[in-house]
This record gives C-alpha cells, structure tokens and sequence, in this order.
C-alpha cells in the first residue's frame, strides 16, 4: 500500500465520527490516534527487553537502552491488549499513554488527547476507534520511516484543508514549501551529491513542521544518503504537538523541538543553522511581546537579535527576519540560506531613518539578500494578497556578489478545482521548476505571450537574456513582460534631504537669528520645508541644482537632517506600459453602444 492509500485507509476512521465530531475536529482524532499506533509497533520487538528492566526499577537511560529506539513505554498495555478489555478501555488507555517516556507524554498533553479519550467514551465510540487502529499496520518492516513520514503529512493535509478557516496560521501550501525548499538547496551541490553529509535547518515558526519535513523530503530523494537534522518552535499547542509527533515519526530528535513564543523567548539561544525557512504571521502586531523585544534591542543591540531596529507594532514579520539572521551560521563555518515568506509591507514600509527602512538598509549594505520572488496571490488559505519569498544568504556565489535578483512569478499559477479558504490557486510541479531554473541561472529575462490575430493567448515562453524570443503569427503579436531583474544593492537605496528656505520679515528681507549658535545665521521657514529622496546612485548636490534651484533660487540642504533609506518598489520594476486604445475605436464603440440604447428605448416606449 502506498502512503496516499494507507493514509486514505487510516482517514476512513473519521466515517465512525461523523454526527459526533464536527469534521474540522476529526484531526484531533486521527493523529493522535496515528502517532500511538506508530510507536506501539516500533516498540513492539523490545516490549518485553524494556518491562523486564522497568520491574526492576531501573531509571529511564535504562528503559531507553532496552527500548533501542528515542524513547520507551514502562506500561505492560499495548492496544491489541487494550482492545481485549472493552470494559475497561478508556481507563487503561489513560494508563497506556502515562506510561511514555516524558518528551513523548509531552505530545499527548498537548493535542489534548485525554479529553478526547473521555469524549470517545461518553459517545459510545472509543472501543471502535481503538479497534479500528489496532487492526492497522504501521510497524516499520512494512511502512519505514519515510513512507510513514508521507503518511502523516498526508494526513495533517487533509486536516488543515477541512479546518482551513484556521489553517493559513499553522499550515503553509505544500507547493509554497516546495519552491523555498528548491530556492534554498539550488545551489549546493556539495549537499545534494556527497554520501553521508549531515545538515541542520530551522523553523522559528514551524506550525505543523510541514517546511522541515518537505526539505527533509527534498534531500531524500536528491541524495538518500544525507542526513538533515530538524529543529523549530511553535507557540500554538496543537500546531507543536503534530510536528513534535511529525519528527518523532520521522526519528528526528524531538527535543529539538521547542514550545513557546519565538520572538520573546528564544527555545534555541546560541545555536546556528545551515538552512532556515519560514512563513511567519502576516500583519501580526507584536505588542504582547514589545517589552521583551525593546528590551533586548536597547540592552544588546547588535549582540542580540534585534540589533538593525524595530518595525512599528502593527506588523511583526521583520522582527522573524531579524531573528533568522541571528541563526545564520558564520561564513566561515560554511554560512547559511534561509527562505522567508512576507507580505508586500516589508519591502517598502517606513521612511529613510524608520525601524523598517534600517532592516532593509541592513540586509543590502551586508549582501545579504539573494533575491526576492512575487508570488501569485490567493496562495495561502487565509490571505489572497500579494506574497514575497525572501532567499537570504550570507555565502553568495560570486556572481551574485553585491546583487539583488528579482522575480515576478505572480502569473506562474492554475486555478484550483476547488477553493480552499481564500486559496484559489496553486503552483504546478512544472512552473515551480521554471521558477527554480529563474533563480539558478541568475539572468534577466521576459515573458513572452503570444497573441493569435483574435487577441487570444498561444502560447507563453520565458526568453532569458541574448535568447530570441518567438516571433508573432499572421495579425497577432507577441507582448513582453520582464520576469527577472538583477540591480545592484544601491540601485534601492536613497539620501532622504532636507530642504529648507528662508524665513522673511514684512519686508521681503531674510530673518538672522539673532542669539547663541543660530546668531547671524539665516533663519529656516518651518512651514516651507520640504524633503526629497534623491537615489544613491545619484551625487546630491548635482541633484539638488537640477531639480531644486531652478524653482527655489534661495533654499539650501540642511545636511545635518539627512537620512540614508532603503525600500525595494517591487512592482515599479514589473510595470509595463499599455497605451490606452486609439480615440477613433474607443468613439465607434461608445456610438455602437449607444445606438443600441436609443433601440431599446423606442422598443419600451412602443
């Protein structure tokens, strides 16, 4: 049986809740239920080894040795024996799961699993679950690691999609995680072809640890032999209970995986990562955790996470930012890249000299940012707005030195069959490739739509710098649209200047200051004062005599009030200009419609 059949098979159990259980609540069933059958059959062949050790009273390391595996059960129960006591079913089973080693009791409690056991039983329904999943398979000589990983992810799936008006905080579209996952390993081969090598990666805000496993997936099946070592946090309860069992299955160490809030209480102080991703919250104000994160900002600065400054309390996506650049590992360890999902405000929210601006200012004067990609929108189960993948890395090839790559795939979509939530489209295998492809080649290129002589679509083919793109058939056209751009790191910054002209008396005259520091000085008019941002690229004072004085012969820049800002207009760079139709068309068709009005009136009046 295939992981997509077992994983149907073991959902069919959601058939005995239905009338119950709400079907957004089935999840709260079947995975608990999943997890339980898995470690029953992975500690089945040493049950025996780990009860004779726990009679005599042995510690836990024992317990562990004879169970030869991450973690033991001391209870001599197991749920073909539970199954032979129908009486006494949700009694023992309580006893069953107190008798998992701590780290494992931790999953339960967290999923709530005691409540359900007594919800199961007061509905005449636990001894039929129960027997249901004893009756399953799942011992690893037939469903292996993997395979019973892609169950459980199948099954998280299904949960997240019935339950999807809550899904988009704790469950990331699988072909989103896919293309991150793609984006951050493209370029290292040494990852994807050498035998035995180890790896870490990082979740801040894992969920249900669907971006872990996903990569873990990736290296499987790119170089079987690798090994990728997950770690994450996860603030909500059932969201870290799923993807502790997830790794636990998967024979990850689950202790590295951490409860709690990211932002305020760092479960992994100190440690860095190989690869990190993330899909933190959108717009998500951080003012529960403001006094913890100023004061780590004021108190370490630099030496902490939070060095390069604070985005305003509405929205804390660039704070998880901060964070994953504080888990880079150093250049000289073999650096880092990680994958980032924001929404469009972090790329250009707040002024030159604001927390935002200084975060951007920070990433680009570093080179820290390998590329930016627009991603369609309607992506995500609980937002359909404009989402951008962030590629940071601090170990860019070449090439890639002092640049910035741009990627418009905002019209690399099909539409879904059926809409989950606000997810309306998703990515296929193959445009999740071209989109890959965009990235490792790191050229410029357009998207070229041909265009019948009906004006409807052909074909589309993406043409990469000094390709020729296809030509237009008999009165059709070809229209271009850039698709990856590369700028150098300056090309976002600005000088922010201050403009200032003088203030006059009832004369006309300039007004002098007449004491201290300002004492003979020309006094600046407050309610004529006005800013320009002027590019870095661009010499200030050029600048100001082009497009200043020729309007202001008196003004002057104040530069002692000059703030240096970054921001990335994203769509400025993918717009294309379509000029409007001729005049003579646009009067043919208003006469048309007109005429026909005039029609339909005389016809009513008749």
């Amino acid at each position: 049986m295939n992981h997509q059949s077992l994983s149907a098979f073991i959902w069919s159990v959601a058939d005995l809740l239905r009338g119950d259980y709400k079907q957004s609540e089935y999840g709260r069933v079947i995975l608990p239920f999943t997890v339980l059958r898995r470690l029953d059959c992975v500690l089945a062949p040493t049950k025996e080894a780990v009860l004779e050790v726990a009679g005599k009273g042995h510690p836990d390391p024992m317990l562990l040795r004879a169970s030869q595996t991450t973690f033991f059960n001391r209870s001599p129960l197991d749920l073909v024996k539970l199954v032979g006591d129908q009486d006494n079913i949700a009694t023992n089973l309580l006893s069953y799961i107190q008798g998992f080693s701590p780290e494992v009791r931790d999953i339960f409690e967290q999923f709530e699993f005691a409540a359900q056991i007594d919800r199961l039983a007061k509905n005449g329904l636990l001894y039929q679950v129960t027997e249901r999943f004893a009756g399953i398979d799942l011992h690893p000589s037939t469903v292996d690691n993997n395979q019973m990983g892609l169950v459980f992810e199948e099954l998280i799936r299904r949960f997240a999609e019935i339950s999807n008006e809550t899904a988009g905080e704790h469950f990331t579209p699988r072909e989103v995680i896919r293309l991150m996952v793609n984006l951050i390993f493209v370029e290292d081969d040494d990852v994807l072809s050498k035998p035995s090598v180890v790896r870490t990666i990082y979740d801040p805000t894992a969920g249900t640890g669907g971006m872990l496993s996903i990569a873990g997936e990736y290296l499987h099946e790119h170089n079987p032999q690798a090994h990728l070592t997950m770690s994450g946090q996860e603030l909500n309860p059932e969201s870290y209970a799923i993807c502790k069992a997830d790794m636990l299955i998967k024979g990850q160490d689950i202790t590295k995986i951490v409860q709690g809030n990211t932002l305020s209480d760092d479960g992994h102080p100190g440690q860095t990562f190989d690869y990190m991703l993330s899909n933190p919250p959108f717009g998500v104000e951080w003012k529960k955790v403001q006094k913890e994160v100023k004061d780590e900002h004021q108190r370490l600065g630099h030496a902490g996470r939070f060095g390069p400054g604070l985005p305003r309390v509405s929205d804390g996506s660039l704070l998880f930012l901060m964070h994953l650049l504080s888990k880079m590992r150093p250049k000289a360890e073999g650096g880092c890249r990680f994958g980032i999902v924001l929404n469009g405000s972090p790329l250009f929210t707040g002024a030159a000299g604001s927390g935002e601006s200084e975060i951007r200012r920070y990433v680009l004067e570093n080179d820290l940012v390998e590329a930016i990609i627009a991603l369609p929108t309607d992506m995500f189960y609980n937002t359909g707005i404009a989402t951008y993948v962030w590629v940071l890395s601090n170990k860019k090839p070449a090439e890639r030195q002092g640049k910035v790559q741009l990627i418009d795939a905002s019209s690399f979509w099909q539409r879904m069959r059926k809409s989950l939530g606000s997810k309306r489209k998703q990515m296929s295998d193959d445009q999740i490739a071209e989109v890959t492809q965009l990235f490792g080649a790191f050229v410029e290129a357009e998207l070229a739509t041909v265009l019948d002589a009906e004006g409807k679509e052909a074909i589309r083919q993406i043409v990469r710098e000094g390709e020729a793109g296809p030509t237009a058939p008999d009165g059709g056209k070809v229209k271009l649209a850039p698709l990856s751009r590369i700028f150098d790191n300056t090309s976002f910054g600005y000088q922010t200047i201050t403009v200032e002209r003088p203030e006059l008396d009832a004369q006309g005259k300039a007004v002098l200051g007449q004491r201290g520091k300002a004492k003979g000085k020309v006094q600046a008019d407050s309610s004529l004062r006005d800013t320009e941002n002027v590019p870095l690229t661009e010499d200030v004072d050029a600048y100001f005599e082009r497009e200043v004085k020729p309007h202001a012969s008196d003004a002057w820049i104040d530069k002692a009030k000059t703030k240096v800002g970054y921001e990335i207009p994203f769509n400025r760079h993918f717009y294309v200009f379509e000029p409007p139709r001729p005049l003579d068309k646009i009067d043919a068709e208003l006469a048309e419609v007109s005429d026909r009005i005039r029609a339909l009136l005389k016809d009513m009046a008749a």
